[in-house]
């Protein structure tokens, strides 16, 4: 029920899913009304393998997480997580609340042994495909051992789902000098370069884009204005690229001659590909949706739910977790 679309970009989402996907059922969860009438009015609806779980409340997107947390116990996210939690579903897919989402996530799931806080990671396109980059925004403040416990967690992500062996891990600073970067940021050097990760260094911003790398490790905050920032430049180059070629008649000529070199690149930076960040570090698994997708942006975040499922992601997490941390080491003080 949650994004600036509701229900009418994931129940279209959902049923194209389905069709391509035979293997899964899904369940719907919200406005038990709304979501049954868009099911009447798509043509050949799976019905056999999406059901719905109707709720009575909805989180609204500028709610604040703990008002969603004590008072919307009915609402379609929560419910989703429960499921999630109980067995009954493998993964929460949602476009909603990001802080709602996260808060709801971590006090239903918990958080795996050894982890002190889940971190939000997607991909982001590169020369060399994609890279994988976390915390997107979970965590603004951060210590030198919760970005190695990202570290961790990212690395074994994307050697599940990627099928990479060893990761090449890189620490996001103002500079890739020893010198450079703030205290927090060296210590993680430090905690990067003893582990048996396969850490690469620093990497600043433009590396995210440019180095032949797997993983992008940073706080939240710095994430996830480098991410906005990233997205921000991606449309100013797109919309200016599509002004100019409509400038006059000649323009207009060199952009047709060019339109299947403009239609691959706004294809390899289309954002609806990318779509689906991993809340990662819980006892189970849970998509954050952009809140603007579209219908092939949210089929994209059920993809990722889907690898995430078979890939066993939580398990595998908590195990590599262990291997790099004493259980009682790092732990915040209630």
């Amino acid at each position: 029920m949650g994004g600036d679309h509701g229900p009418g970009v994931v129940v279209p989402a959902a049923i194209e899913f389905a069709k391509a996907n035979p293997h899964v059922d899904l369940i719907l969860v919200g406005d038990e009304g709304r979501v049954e009438a868009l099911l009447g009015k798509a043509k050949q609806v799976p019905r056999d393998r999406i059901r719905i779980r109707p709720t009575t409340q909805e989180v609204g997107m500028d709610e604040s997480p703990s008002r969603a947390l004590r008072g919307k116990k009915d609402s379609s996210m929560r419910v989703a997580i429960d499921l999630v939690k109980a067995g009954e579903a493998g993964a929460c897919v949602s476009a909603g609340n990001t802080g709602a989402l996260m808060a709801t996530a971590r006090f239903v799931l918990k958080t795996l042994p050894s982890v002190d806080r889940p971190a939000i990671i997607t991909t982001v396109p590169s020369l060399h495909g994609h890279t994988h980059m976390l915390d997107l925004g979970a965590n603004v403040d951060c210590t030198a051992e919760h970005l190695f416990q990202f570290a961790v967690m990212g690395s074994e992500l994307v050697s599940a789902v990627e099928g990479r062996e060893r990761p090449r891990v890189a620490l996001l600073n103002i500079g890739q000098e020893e010198i450079k970067g703030n205290e927090q940021v060296k210590q993680a050097h430090e905690l990067l370069v003893n582990s048996s990760l396969n850490y690469i260094g620093y990497v600043e911003g433009d590396g995210i884009y440019l180095e032949d790398l797997d993983l992008v490790v940073t706080d939240g905050f710095v994430g996830n204005v480098a991410l906005k920032t990233s997205e921000g430049v991606a449309k100013f180059i797109s919309s200016s690229l599509s002004a100019q070629f409509k400038r006059n008649w000649f323009s207009k000529l060199s952009g047709l001659a060019a339109l299947p070199i403009l239609r691959r690149f706004k294809r390899t930076v289309d954002p609806r590909r990318y779509n689906g960040a991993s809340l990662l570090g819980l006892r189970g698994i849970v998509i954050k949706s952009h809140g603007g997708a579209d219908e092939i942006a949210f089929e994209n975040a059920i993809y990722i739910a889907e690898k995430e499922i078979r890939a066993n992601i939580p398990q595998r997490i908590g195990e590599q977790v262990g291997r790099h941390l004493d259980p009682t080491q790092y732990r915040e003080t209630a």
